[in-house]
C-alpha cells in the first residue's frame, strides 16, 4: 500500500504541508490573531501587531510559511474591523503582506538583519500603502501613513528581536 508520504521506491516524499509545518503556521497564525487586536491609531483602525509572528515565521521558519502566517495576520485585523475597505482591497494587502514578509527573509539572507529591518519597514509602511490611492486619494494614503510606518517598524523590529535572542539558544533549526 502506497501513502501520501512515501513514493513508490518507498523513498519519503518531501512536501510543504507536514503536520509540523501546518501546526506551526496554526500556532503562529493564532499569535497573529491575538495581535490582529493589538491596534496602533489609524484612520481605518487596521493597522495593528498582527505581522510580528509573520515576519518571525518567515526568517525563522522560510519566507513561504512566514508569507502565509503574514497574509492571514492581515485578513485577522481586516476581519476585526469589518473590512473598511472591502473585501478586495484587504486580499490585495494581505498579499502585500505575504511579499514583504518573503523580502523580509530573503534579505536576511543575502545581507543582513538590519538591512532587512529597514526594507521590511519601507516597504509595509510607504510602499505598502500607495495601494489606498486610486481608491481614497492621496488625504487616505497621507492620512494612514504615520500609522502604518509606525505599525510596520514595531512589527519587524519585535520579530527581529524575538528571532535575535531565540535563535542564540538553539530552539531554531
Amino acid at each position: 500500500m502506497i501513502n501520501k508520504t512515501t513514493s513508490v521506491s518507498a523513498f519519503p516524499v518531501k512536501t510543504f504541508w507536514s503536520p509540523r509545518r501546518v501546526a506551526r503556521m496554526a500556532i503562529f497564525t493564532a499569535l497573529a490573531a491575538v495581535g490582529a487586536l493589538l491596534k496602533i491609531p489609524s484612520p481605518t483602525g487596521t493597522v495593528a501587531l498582527d505581522a510580528a509572528p509573520g515576519y518571525f515565521s518567515a526568517i525563522a521558519f522560510g519566507w513561504l510559511e512566514g508569507g502565509i502566517v503574514s497574509a492571514f495576520g492581515h485578513m485577522l485585523t481586516a476581519a476585526t474591523t469589518g473590512f473598511p475597505l472591502g473585501l478586495p482591497i484587504h486580499m490585495l494587502i494581505a498579499g502585500e503582506q505575504f511579499a514583504w514578509a518573503a523580502l523580509f527573509a530573503f534579505l536576511k539572507e543575502k545581507t543582513n538583519i538590519w538591512v532587512a529591518i529597514i526594507a521590511a519597514t519601507f516597504c509595509n509602511g510607504i510602499l505598502g500603502g500607495l495601494i489606498l490611492i486610486p481608491m481614497g486619494g492621496t488625504g487616505l494614503y497621507l492620512s494612514m501613513l504615520p500609522g502604518l510606518v509606525v505599525g510596520s517598524a514595531v512589527n519587524v523590529i519585535l520579530a527581529a528581536l524575538a528571532y535575535l535572542g531565540i535563535s542564540k539558544s538553539g530552539l531554531i533549526k
